[in-house]
């Protein structure tokens, strides 16, 4: 029957109402020889229709039918398909869902009638049932034949919803169990004389394990062998071995019929790299002194399964009490979260937004999320002990462990994903977790699950919004339970015991749990609007905090801060809105004691974390910086109250600095740490250098306005030295000045000289003064003769000075010299005058050489404090601060006169400058600036963890692995740290030998 020129037959129209894509296509296939006597057939279409892919169904229908061996049997399926409602919709169910089933049907024309009827007890197969069904197996390729006709079944009522998500996991589990006995049976009749020897069990382990198992995957094995009494242990092992890897290759090599599955046996001790198989004492060594973190998580799943069953369960009791004592293992919680986040760091790029199993929001974050709390509670509490995701999950609610919303959430999100990827697989059975791009494919994914009006459409947006829902719940779920035991608010619900509780703040890492809940009882309690953004709020900040070395000062700092704040509108705002902020803040609050202390002085200044971009987290300038501190001074009623403001100031640019410093050493979830280590150096010493300087200038006008009005008696200026003046203060450093003076035209220099004296005397008192703010510690100890010379002098007295009685050291120091405040004249006039003894013309003669070479020796031996180690020392030690700068500053030395670009305060911009001017090696640059960036970044660890400077690694093994978070050295790799300065401070010794000492042995 041919539709009239120009119009659509009625067989197409009710095609596309049907669901088909392509009717042309299908009404050719109706047309069809095998099916024409049921093109009309209303029952046949309405079948086709209700599958995932109906031209997928149809093509495979035909397929079908012209696979059958003659055309009785053709005849037989036709009528059994259009009588039996439920072989129809199983058939065209599966047909309409894979295509490699229905390759599998071609192939075995009579597998079809697997689907005719089902018993009451084939509705729910287990083990036994399927054993039945593999019983006939004799060789790899039979046994092939067998398996995809059993999963045949299971696909059919998979399809058909007569089986959820959970039951056709769990089917397909006893399936490969079966199949696992199938393959061991026939490796062993292949070698009679192995069974002999041995007793070999097959351990069950990842989804097939946890009786959760997908259509394809890899199915994960433990194997453990024992000598047969009488046997020799060596050769029966050796007999399990043979045994096991002929198994393994029946289920997993390639055949006429395809291949199974592949058998991985890489969860064993030691990886691909140690034994196949082991005798149970041999595990159990191995656990007990080596095994991982994740290996005991991984045992969470072993389920005895194949050969030996006794020997299986021996095993798996053998292992249990290792399993769960392992939270009480050191950093337990952040060596679990670490692998996450370590999982989806290897997600190339291009794939991270598809991946069903592996991405965020995924499959494997709710099967980490429950390990995790299986882990830390199922000591306890044997209700926790299943291996099965969902299981557990309704056990960890039922019990308190996680909130019932949040469970019962996780369940359903848990489900939608696992029917997703389940789909995704059965369509070519090849192992994916990926969704995939092509529509026609999303199309019949949707479809499959139930969504018909927009499948595409509804697919992504339930996707997207159930993998949110794992997003938000997966890090949550670990601490909501804390707020809900101590703010006893939810009613009827479960909570956490005490003891509970306590149990999984230890696993996060508090030393002390109680101290910690009380904190959390009184952050989270109450009905305040407080109370209820808090509640919001500390599941997250708990995750951070528990990704620090200090977790206790973290959640004490943040109850302070809370406290004070509490109450201002604004701030609980900005946690609230601004995803930022609270990470920051809570990055800040745990990483030591320094930012904190800062912050709790002025606990307003947690606005600057505020901004989304990082914005307020910027160094300002040293222009923007003077120009605020001169205006709160010209505010202010007298030079007392003025230096209080510019300490204000500088207390919060300090906590600025800190802040920024923190979390590009910490990074954030949405930003990786800075892997510049150099750009973190650079930028706290230039904001501290620029922020002392502005605080000088703000104290040095205080002072004058105070004593003098407008104009000082003379002119005058401040002049930075060491640190200061290369712009590479730390936290804790003094600022190294020298102080000069001019008297004004007709001043006498008497009375000059005493203003100027008082000025500094004012200077260094206002802003030592006891306050809320930290001091600010003026040294002018490197002026001319030292601590027995004036504390001021003239430029003509410097002058004089310094052509007459100069020392070596002191033309060293002045390479450092810079102004930073007064009189701008008088500090270029200055720097003038002191240009050619820092930079002279003819370079160091070799007695001023060997002059500074005992110097250097003399304060290595001298200034090194007792009992320090000077391997470690980061100032004082060989390859330390002092090695580096005395090298590049001897080069400053003899070559600064011919080369400009040496002629800097800076200790990396001259080494750089020394590098361009074939000074020095590359190579040997760029070690000696690994060096003394590391040895800067240890001591502005030392300050932001310890809160008082220091030249050494802490002692305390809490700082020490805060200062080690900060370098980027994760939980327990505190000796990696101190491994790798040696080994850098080594390296830097060994060039500043040659370079320096002029000792050339390397």
């Amino acid at each position: 029957m041919t539709a009239a020129p120009g119009r659509r037959s009625s067989t197409f129209t009710r095609l596309l109402r049907h669901g088909f894509t392509d009717a042309l296509a299908a009404e050719r296939l109706l047309d069809t020889a095998e099916l024409a006597p049921l093109r009309e057939d209303p029952v046949l279409l309405d079948a086709l229709g209700a599958t995932a892919d109906p031209d997928l169904a149809l093509l495979g229908l035909v397929r079908l039918l012209e696979a059958q061996p003659e055309p009785g049997a053709r005849r037989e399926l036709l009528d059994t398909l259009i009588s039996s409602k439920p072989l129809r919709d199983r058939l065209l169910g599966v047909l309409g869902a894979s295509t490699a089933l229905a390759d599998h049907l071609v192939r075995h024309p009579d597998d079809w009638q697997a689907l005719v009827m089902y018993e009451a007890h084939d509705l729910h197969p287990g083990v036994e049932e399927f054993e039945a069904g593999l019983a006939e197996a004799t060789d790899p390729v039979s046994l092939r034949v067998a398996y995809r006709r059993c999963l045949l079944s299971i696909a059919a009522r998979d399809v058909c919803g007569t089986t959820g998500v959970a039951e056709s996991a769990a089917e397909l589990a006893d399936l490969a169990t079966a199949t696992l006995r199938a393959a061991l049976g026939i490796a062993g009749a292949a070698a009679p004389e192995d069974v002999a020897l041995c007793r070999l069990a097959v351990i069950a382990m990842g989804k097939c394990g946890g009786h959760e198992l997908n259509y394809v995957s890899d199915v994960d094995v433990i194997f453990v062998g024992e000598a047969v009494e009488g046997a020799d242990e060596t050769k029966a092992v050796r007999a399990a071995t043979r045994l096991a890897s002929h198994m393994m290759r029946i289920c997993s090599e390639t055949t006429v019929e395809g291949s199974i599955w592949p058998v991985d046996a890489n969860l064993r001790p030691e990886g691909r790299n140690g034994p196949l198989v082991r005798t149970l004492s041999s595990h159990l060594a191995y656990y007990q002194r080596w095994a991982k973190t994740w290996e005991f998580q991984a045992l969470l799943k072993a389920r005895p399964v194949a050969g030996d069953l006794d020997l299986g369960a021996e095993y798996v009791a053998a292992v249990q009490p290792l399993v769960w004592k392992a939270a009480e293992r050191e950093n337990f919680v952040p060596d679990v979260q670490k692998m996450r986040r370590r999982v989806v760091e290897n997600i190339p790029a291009a794939e991270v937004d598809r991946q069903l199993k592996l991405g965020p929001g995924g499959l494997r974050d709710v099967e980490f999320a429950v390990q995790l709390l299986q882990l830390v509670h199922g000591r306890a509490d044997t209700s926790l002990r299943s291996g099965t995701t969902l299981d557990a999950l309704k056990a960890l609610a039922a019990g308190g462990y996680v909130g019932r919303v949040d469970a019962a959430q996780l369940d359903e999100a848990y489900r939608f994903l696992r029917s997703m990827e389940h789909r995704i697989q059965l369509f070519r059975l090849r192992r994916t977790h990926l969704v995939p791009e092509d529509e026609a494919e999303l199309r019949r994914i949707g479809r499959s699950l139930g969504l018909r009006t927009d499948p595409v459409a509804e697919l992504l947006r339930e996707w997207k919004r159930h993998a949110t829902v794992v997003r938000r719940l997966h890090e949550k779920l670990f601490y909501r339970p804390l707020l809900d035991a101590v703010a006893q608010l939810a009613t009827g619900e479960a909570r956490l015991s005490a003891e509970a509780a306590r149990e999984r703040m230890v696993a996060l890492g508090y030393a002390d749990p109680a101290s910690a809940l009380r904190h959390l009882e009184a952050l989270a309690s109450g009905v305040t609007r407080k109370a209820a953004i808090q509640r919001t709020l500390l599941p997250v900040l708990l995750g951070w905090f528990a990704d620090s070395a200090d977790p206790d000062a973290g959640l004490l700092n943040f109850r302070k801060v809370s406290d004070a704040l509490g109450k201002t509108p604004w701030y609980l705002r900005l946690l609230r809105d601004e995803g930022a902020a609270a990470e920051n803040l809570a990055r800040v609050l745990s990483a030591g004691r320094l930012a904190p202390d800062l912050l709790m002085r002025a606990p307003e200044a947690v606005a600057l974390l505020g901004d989304g971009d990082g914005g307020g987290l910027e160094p300002r300038s040293r222009a923007h910086l003077e120009q605020e501190i001169l205006a709160a001074v010209k505010r202010a009623d007298g030079a007392a109250q003025a230096v209080t403001a510019a300490r204000g100031v500088r207390r919060r640019e300090l906590f600025r600095t800190a802040a920024a410093d923190i979390v590009g050493s910490y990074g954030t979830e949405e930003q990786a740490a800075e892997a510049d280590q150099g750009a973190l150096v650079d930028q706290v010493g230039g904001a501290v250098s620029d922020l002392t300087a502005a605080t000088l200038a703000g104290t040095l006008r205080a002072v004058v306005r105070d004593g003098w009005g407008d104009d000082l008696p003379t002119r005058f200026a401040i002049i930075g030295m060491g640190r200061f003046g290369g712009h590479e203060l730390g936290y804790g450093s003094d600022a190294d000045v020298l102080f000069v003076h001019e008297p004004r035209d007709g001043v006498e220099e008497r009375e000059a000289s005493q203003a100027a004296n008082k000025v500094v005397s004012e200077m260094r008192r206002l802003l030592q003064i006891p306050s809320a703010d930290p001091p600010l510690l003026i040294d002018a100890d490197l002026r001319p003769e030292g601590k027995s010379g004036p504390l001021v002098r003239t430029l003509t007295s410097y002058a004089a000075y310094y052509r007459r009685w100069a020392l070596t050291w002191e033309s060293h120091a002045l390479l450092r010299a810079e102004p930073v405040a007064g009189d701008e004249d008088l500090g270029r006039r200055f720097i003038e005058l002191i240009d050619p003894l820092r930079y002279p013309a003819d370079g160091l003669a070799d007695e001023a050489v060997r002059e500074i070479r005992r110097l250097k020796a003399r304060m290595e031996s001298e200034r090194l404090p007792r009992g320090a180690d000077p391997k470690l020392h980061a100032k004082l030690g060989p390859g330390g601060l002092s090695d580096v700068e005395w090298t590049v500053q001897l080069l400053q030395l003899r070559h600064g006169a011919a080369e400009p670009g040496l002629r800097t305060t800076r200790t990396r911009q001259a080494l750089a400058a020394a590098r361009a001017a074939g000074l020095i090696g590359d190579e040997d640059a760029a070690i000696l600036d690994e060096a003394w960036v590391l040895a800067t970044r240890v001591r502005n660890a030392v300050m932001l963890v310890r809160g008082r400077a220091s030249d050494t690694f802490p002692m305390e093994p809490r700082e020490l692995a805060a200062v080690g978070r900060y370098l980027g050295y994760g939980p327990g790799h505190a000796g990696d740290m101190l491994d790798a300065y040696r080994r850098t401070a080594r390296r830097a010794r060994s060039v500043v030998d040659e370079l320096f000492y002029g000792v050339s042995e390397r």
